[in-house]
């Protein structure tokens, strides 16, 4: 059973277009960078949630994408927004955990996950995942991080809350390579990728808000937006395109 502030939150991200900061643009410049692929690549979505990536992927490369989350709703609407496009036969959806995943070693050409690896955490996303990867794959993900060493209290006290092993880039880079990675490419997201998530999040908590959902609740799920708006300047989202060494 859900509580009233988890069932406000669900309200709130019901149906967004993306659940994490992003854009299709984002999405085909980490692939360009990713470099050559197989003909029809074998790629792994994980926390695909509606398929804001899952489906650029798999249009852009022909490949078949098996597109992983753990809320089953958004895979329903994943399926109906893949069979829209005409790619339903290379979308394959699969409810699962991140850190449990059913599927073989070497399954994936590119294993990807824009906005979903600090909930498994990066180095462990790193070990987990690598074993997906068919011998020449590449791990393409999105992390949230600290652009400066000295973040200010308000913005550290959130963070501390929502992903306490955040890091800078410069740490996650000496963590891949410890972990055994080669970094191909880092990428700094835009500012334009968090206004993609988070405008459309604003509108709905001033829908509910309307509707009278609970503010004190609503307040609370739009604390990141506040918190972006004050601090944005200290921390941001971070692409990186990752190969086994």
């Amino acid at each position: 059973m859900s509580t009233p502030l988890e069932q406000v939150f669900l309200a709130a991200h019901d149906d967004l277009p993306r659940e994490a900061p992003g854009s299709e643009e984002t999405t085909a410049l980490l692939l360009r960078l990713a470099g050559d692929l197989p003909e029809r690549p074998r790629i792994v979505d994980i926390g695909c949630g509606t398929g804001p990536s899952t489906l650029p992927l798999a249009a852009a490369t022909g490949g078949e994408v098996v597109a992983v989350d753990l809320h089953e709703p958004f895979l329903r609407r994943l399926r109906t927004r893949a069979a829209t496009s005409g790619l339903g036969e290379r979308v394959r959806p699969l409810v699962a955990a991140m850190d449990d995943l059913p599927l073989p070693d070497g399954e994936a050409d590119l294993v990807w996950s824009e906005g979903a690896a600090y909930i498994m955490g990066f180095d462990a996303a790193l070990a987990g995942w690598r074993r997906l990867l068919a011998p020449g794959g590449v791990l393409v993900l999105t992390e949230a991080e600290w652009t400066t060493t000295e973040p200010s209290p308000g913005a550290r006290e959130f963070w501390d809350r929502s992903y306490p092993g955040m890091r800078t880039t410069a740490e996650n880079v000496a963590a891949a390579e410890r972990a055994g990675y080669t970094v191909q490419a880092v990428y700094l997201l835009p500012d334009s990728d968090w206004d993609a998530y988070y405008r459309p999040l604003a509108c709905r908590i001033a829908t509910l808000r309307e509707d009278g959902v609970d503010p004190a609740a609503l307040d609370e799920v739009g604390d990141e937006i506040a918190v972006r708006e004050r601090f944005g300047a200290e921390y941001g989202y971070t692409g990186y395109v990752l190969r086994p060494r």
